[in-house]
């Protein structure tokens, strides 16, 4: 779902920047027309962009996953130790009887 939204949002904001270049630029530059190899260069570096983007996001993604792992593991193992405190107590107060 992130990884969907991200794409989306580099894509809509790769469209919007050239869209809002072609819209500033100077009549003289206006004439000029981009080259189909210039074109399919910035098309080339805006895809490498976004699979590096992709990269760091799933990269994150899976240090999240693992970070709540660790931490489920270390709530399971204080939960444990509570439990055998609780023991340990109600032992040595039957004890102390």
């Amino acid at each position: 779902m992130r990884l969907t939204q991200l794409v989306v949002i580099i894509g809509f904001m790769i469209i919007s920047t050239a869209w809002a270049s072609d819209q500033v630029t100077s009549p003289s530059a206006a004439a000029t027309v981009k080259s189909p190899a210039t074109t399919q260069r910035q098309l080339v570096s805006h895809q490498a962009e976004v699979k590096r983007l992709e990269r760091d996001l799933s990269r994150q993604e899976s240090d999240s996953k693992r970070a709540s792992e660790r931490l489920q593991q270390q709530d399971q193992a204080i939960a444990e130790l509570q439990k055998q405190l609780h023991e340990l107590q109600v032992r040595s107060a039957s004890d102390s009887r």
